[in-house]
């Protein structure tokens, strides 16, 4: 027997349909799906979390999965973790990396969309030209080349400039100041309004939710960024940041940071790295999440 729709009357007098007992059952079977994808996520998270704060000697007998601190608890990982210069460093180095290629991409960025936003001449020359970029981009070598050639390696330049600029996010801010009426605009240009306060004063403001999906995302990439960092500052550890140490530390030396010694303190070290440089990025994320979902759909390519 076919189920019935079920119909809600809102107090405008329109009627809108709920799922059927089907859709119902999928709504449940989807939300099911998503709870354990959600699941195995935090996996990793928690199994490090509960073992950066369990007893080191224990935890290294532990065999298989551990829901709960094993053995006494304590905070030796951590204490040697923030008594470590290298750890301090890193995360200066981060913030400085994350907060300078940040603001200059977005500015670089909203500039390009905006000017490709404009019904210019040149409007689908200059758009063909970053897509064409950004599905061909230089690759590494040639980067590591051009970074060589005017003295930047082993700079924090190195990190910066390559990270400066993203076609996508051009794109992206193109459709968004697109969004914006063309009447506006007329009638800012009509007030005198040049370019730079019509883009900053009235279009920004329009596109902030895509503009806010740029930052969040340029945040994380540069927060997680440590391949570039392993490429352009092999010499410089001092320019090193969080994510290179944390990855020196765990894959290449388990010892890295107590000299060499055998200590048990060695896996708890690992985890509470694995904890803080992961927290942080956790702890921003939902703040920006109606952000992303608005940003998302209206910065997606359009025909």
């Amino acid at each position: 027997m076919e189920s019935k729709k079920i119909k809600t009357k809102y107090r405008n007098g329109g009627m809108v349909e709920k799922n059927s007992v089907g859709g119902i059952i999928a709504d449940v079977i989807i939300w099911i799906l998503l709870l354990f994808v959600a699941f195995m996520c935090l996996i990793p998270l928690w199994y490090s979390l509960v073992a950066s704060v369990s007893d080191g000697l224990t935890l290294y007998r532990s065999d298989g999965m551990i829901w709960w601190p094993v053995g006494h608890w304590n905070l030796d990982g951590y204490k040697h973790i923030f008594s470590n210069n290298n750890i301090l460093i890193g995360y200066g180095n981060t913030i400085f990396y994350m907060v300078s290629a940040t603001l200059v991409g977005f500015v670089l960025n909203v500039i390009g969309g905006y000017i490709m936003s404009r019904n210019t001449r040149y409007r689908v020359v200059m758009i063909l030209f970053v897509m064409f970029t950004m599905m061909f981009s230089g690759g590494l070598i040639p980067t590591y080349i051009v970074m060589g050639k005017y003295g930047l390696i082993d700079s924090p330049l190195a990190i910066i400039i390559p990270t400066c600029t993203n076609s996508f996010f051009m794109i992206m801010m193109m459709n968004g100041f697109s969004s914006v009426p063309e009447s506006t605009i007329e009638a800012a240009e009509l007030d005198g309004a040049g370019h730079l306060r019509i883009m900053f004063q009235i279009s920004l403001p329009q596109a902030m939710s895509i503009a806010t999906v740029i930052l969040l995302y340029s945040v994380v990439a540069q927060w997680n960024s440590w391949f570039q960092a392993y490429v352009y500052l092999s010499s410089s550890t001092e320019w090193w940041p969080l994510q290179l140490f944390v990855n020196r530390m765990i894959a290449e030396n388990p010892n890295f940071m107590l000299g060499g010694s055998i200590d048990y303190s060695r896996y708890l070290i690992q985890y509470g790295l694995a904890v803080i440089a992961t927290v942080p990025i956790l702890i921003v994320f939902p703040f920006f999440q109606k952000y992303i979902e608005k940003g998302a759909v209206l910065g997606g390519v359009k025909e």
